[in-house]
């Protein structure tokens, strides 16, 4: 029997090492399937909102934040020959828009998503991001573990 062939491949990026890592795993397996890429990263309006010092500007630098790390992304997926690229900025919680909203939206048949991200507080009190988007995923989800002794800190 043939291996599972992916077309829409959603990749989970919050610029922890964790979904670099991630990330890079998603170029690799694109690449295999020649499959569509699709980079999302979803601002954490719970975090901006609860900030003490939430204003306008928090939002826009949290944007500008999105944008520069999509664009990077999308750059280094293409330099290693993914063929179709798109990104995404979405707000919420990504442990509901990724798997309820983004892969139904792209119709997704595989999200990849790093073990852990940059929020360990809400991860010890309420579950991971990854844990959630494997629970409620409407399609197949490779989480990545990264390696402590992993130095591949960048996209080179």
């Amino acid at each position: 029997m043939p291996a599972e062939q992916y077309k829409r491949i959603v990749v989970a990026v919050d610029g922890s090492q964790a979904s670099l890592k991630a990330f890079k795993r998603a170029v690799q397996v694109a690449k295999r399937n020649n499959a569509d890429l699709i980079i999302a990263h979803v601002v954490d309006t719970k975090t901006i909102s609860t900030a003490e010092t939430y204003d306008q500007s928090m939002i826009n630098r949290s944007e500008s934040y999105a944008n520069k790390l999509l664009e990077d992304y999308q750059v280094h997926a293409q330099e290693q020959g993914v063929n179709k690229t798109e990104t995404h900025i979405d707000y919420g919680s990504p442990k509901v828009r990724i798997p309820k909203y983004v892969a139904k939206t792209f119709k997704a048949d595989l999200i990849i998503c790093g073990a852990t991200g940059l929020n360990a507080v809400e991860r010890f009190l309420i579950g991971s991001v990854s844990e959630n988007i494997t629970r409620y995923a409407p399609c197949d989800v490779l989480v990545v573990r990264a390696d402590d002794d992993d130095d591949d800190d960048d996209l080179e």
